[in-house]
Order: structure tokens, then sequence, then C-alpha cells
């Protein structure tokens, strides 16, 4: 039956106004962490932050502390975010230099006169350093020494034995040729010692002192979790301290936190590209946020043009210990990010899962470029 005019006009009305008032839903953080769980069976735990508008949008987390165990992963559990701490090592080197302690183009053979070094490698800048571009091997080469010093309960203080791996690290020769891009822990581990050697403290105290406090992340640690908290699973079952990187290792991927207290870094990073950030200069977050020599680094980040279809610049970092597994996109221009955390290394479908979780909310964090 034809509708008189007027009528229809009210239909058209209404129907238009339904459309405009009832846009798509949102994802929604806990249902996107069951899914990906449910993708990835053997992932005890998952947790994740939705970060927009200098805040946490929302928070989520899902699953056991331990795997066949009973006791529920809660909001304010600490996770282990394995590589994601060398963004903050990278802010506290940065905070130095903006200081005048130190300065991006010092040379190591300068910075650390008193080790013995392949002779390529006294001539990498700390600004090679921190954006791995300083020639050096992902880890020291040896496994069987890197074992033992992985296991050296020695009561020497952290410095100490980050200076026995270093003094063998840089004996390796170079693994690719000068100014190429290669992922180096060594190096991040290199720009803890020159801090330490700089200011006469250690690198805990100082990232506690110049990154951790002045942001509140008043509940963050060194190390791994403890008996009663989320651990870290590969193989099929829990791990343990002895199953991780070692203390010493913390500046490249060794520490610890609940995902409130990561935000507050990631947030403070977003308001950084726009100017207002707490820890550095604009300059300073700039140097942070751009791809720096030949590959797709600049401190502590990927800077990466594109991710899931979206134009960027995007800062993208994943770490993992192989226990867990642990990964941050943030989109600075726009304000948002995501952080996504497993209890499960790649082995148990960590990694899966947690990219699996970032992709379900990626559309509501920046609409797909075409």
């Amino acid at each position: 039956m034809n509708l008189p005019v007027p009528h229809l006009w009210l239909v058209m009305v209404a129907a238009l106004s339904v459309a405009v008032a009832a846009p798509a839903r949102a994802a929604d953080p806990g249902e996107a962490l069951d899914d990906a769980m449910a993708q990835n069976a053997q992932v005890p735990a998952m947790g994740m932050a939705v970060l927009g508008a200098g805040h946490i949008s929302a928070l989520a987390v899902r699953g056991v502390r331990v795997i066949g165990g009973q006791a529920r992963v809660v909001p304010g559990d600490p996770w282990h975010i394995g590589s994601d701490v060398k963004a903050m090592t990278a802010v506290l080197i940065g905070r130095l230099v903006e200081r005048g302690v130190l300065h991006w183009d010092d040379q190591l053979g300068t910075l650390m006169p008193d080790l013995a070094m392949q002779p390529r490698y006294a001539h990498a800048t700390l600004r090679q350093l921190m954006s791995h571009h300083a020639g050096l091997p992902h880890d020291l080469v040896n496994a069987g020494m890197r074992a033992a010093l992985f296991g050296d309960d020695s009561a020497d203080s952290l410095g100490a034995k980050r200076l026995r791996y270093l003094a063998l690290a840089l004996a390796d020769p170079p693994a690719g040729r000068s100014g190429s891009f290669q992922y180096s822990n060594t190096g991040y581990l290199l720009a803890a010692a020159i801090a330490e050697r700089a200011t006469g403290e250690t690198w805990e105290v100082l990232l506690r002192r110049e990154v951790l406090m002045p942001l509140g992340m008043d509940k963050a640690r060194f190390g791994t979790t403890i008996d009663g908290e989320p651990q870290g699973h590969r193989g099929g079952h829990a791990t343990g301290p002895g199953d991780t990187n070692p203390p010493f290792f913390a500046p490249a991927g060794g520490l610890v936190l609940p995902l409130e207290d990561w935000a507050k870094f990631c947030l403070d990073q977003l308001a950084g590209a726009r100017g207002t950030g707490r820890l550095l200069s604009p300059a300073g977050y700039r140097m942070m946020q751009t791809s720096q020599g030949a590959g797709e680094y600049g401190m502590g980040w990927e800077v990466v043009a594109r991710y899931g279809g979206r134009d960027g610049p995007v800062l993208v970092h994943a770490g993992s210990d192989t226990n867990w597994f642990a990964l941050a996109v943030l989109f600075p221009y726009n304000g948002s990010g995501v952080l996504v955390v497993a209890n499960a290394g790649p082995d148990m479908g960590g990694d899966a899962a947690v990219r699996a979780a970032v992709a379900t909310v990626l559309p509501d964090l920046k609409p797909r470029d075409p």
C-alpha cells in the first residue's frame, strides 16, 4: 500500500534518525580477550588497556594466574612486558642527554674506555646504540657462556654482572655492516652501563627516579612475578624466576607492572608527540618516535608507516622473555593506543592471542585508511 507523502517523509526521517543515533558498537575489550583466548586455548590469561583522550578508556583482564589453577587474574595484577621496557630505558637516556650528562654523538670507545671491544664498536655512538644501528649481535653469541652468566647467583652487584656480560659481548664480531639495523639487547645493556658510569648510580635507581616515579608508576618492579601473582608459561606449564631473563638483564627486558602503570608511560608518550609530555622536551620525544638510520626503529619503538591498514606513523613494540608476550600499538597523532599482554610465550600461542585481540579493537583506535 502506498503511504501519503507526509507519512512517507516521517518514515524516512525516522529511519535516518535511527541510522545517525546507532553507530557501530565499539569492540568490548573483555570480549576481544575471550575470543582471542578461545582461538588460542593454551593461553591461561590476558589483559588489555585501551588508551584515548589522555586516559585509559577501557581495561579488561581474563583467565587464570596459573594454568590449571582457580585464581583468576584481576585488574591490578602485574605482567611481564619483556622488551617493552626498552622505551623506558631510552627515555632515561634521553633525560640524561637533555641534562648534558651524556650526548647522542658520544662514542662507545670514549664512554667506556676500559672495556676491550671490536674496533668497529668503539666508534658506535649512543644514538646508534639506542636505535640498534651499532652492529651489535642480538645477544651474546656464545650460548653456553650466556647460559652461565644468566645463572650467575653471586652476590656481585647487578652493574658488575652487566659489565661481565658486556666484556664478552663486545668481543663478538659485528652482526652486520656499519650503520645497518640489527636489533640488539646488548646495545641497551650498554646504554644502562653508560648511564651508570656517567652518574655513579645504578640503572634501577635511575629508572625509578627519572621515569617511574615522575609518572606515578609506583607498582612497577624489576625481575618477574612471584608466587600468588600471574605466572609466565612455556611448554604447557608455568615457569619461574629461573626461566626468565636474569635481573641484570632488566634494561633490555625485565620489568613487571600492572596494565595501569604501563598505560601511564604510554599515555606520556602519546602526550609527548603533541608537545605535552612530562619527561622530555618536544624534541626529545620526536627523537624517540622518529626512525633513525636505515631501520624502522626510533629509540625504544618501532616506527612504522602503517599498521593493520591504518596510516601512521605508528609506534609499535613487542616484548617476550619466551614465557610472556606483550604488545603496545600507539597512534600518536590521534592520541589512541592499545596495550595487550598474555602470560604465555609464543610456543603456547601468546603472540597469536595478543595480535588477535589487538586486531579486534584496532577499528576503534583508528578507522581503516582508504
